[in-house]
């Protein structure tokens, strides 16, 4: 990589300051917010496969963390297999990240959302007909086009 290319993606990825939106009053913690957050990056396209992920030393000084802090979080994605760790070189996103992340959100977020919500609406006495019209009533109402 090039000088150019350095002084490129740091000024173009790393310094945006709109990467990494951490909320330090959540319970959840910020290693596991860090981790999501670069999974929310490569999801959105802001990271490709192949691309080289933030530095832990670039993740604490954006958000002002111990780097100890940021490495959990990146070391958490290595271990899941979003990022691969290149010896002497950063973190990269690893092939197929975006489809195991989508798998995952899909498996244990999205899965976990569902069962609450059929849940909830048969304490409602609410029909499956019923919940499926409003569901689509929610997407209608926010534009999307996807059916």
């Amino acid at each position: 990589m090039s000088t150019r290319d350095i002084l490129h993606y740091i000024s173009n990825v790393v310094m945006r300051g709109d990467n990494l939106k951490i909320n330090f009053d959540s319970i959840i913690p910020v290693y596991l917010q860090i981790a999501q957050a670069i999974e929310d990056d490569i999801l959105m396209d802001k990271l490709k496969e192949g691309d080289n992920c933030y530095s832990q030393l670039v993740i604490s000084k954006e958000i002002g963390v111990n780097p100890a802090t940021a490495a959990k979080g990146i070391y958490l994605l290595v271990q899941k297999g979003v990022l691969d760790k290149q010896r002497g070189l950063s973190m990269v996103v690893a092939k197929g990240a975006k489809d195991l992340i989508l798998n995952d959100k899909i498996k244990n977020n999205l899965s976990r959302l569902i069962e609450g919500l059929i849940n909830e609406a048969d304490k409602l006495n609410f029909s499956k007909a019923e919940l499926f019209k409003l569901i689509e009533t929610h997407y209608t109402e926010r534009g999307e086009k996807n059916e």
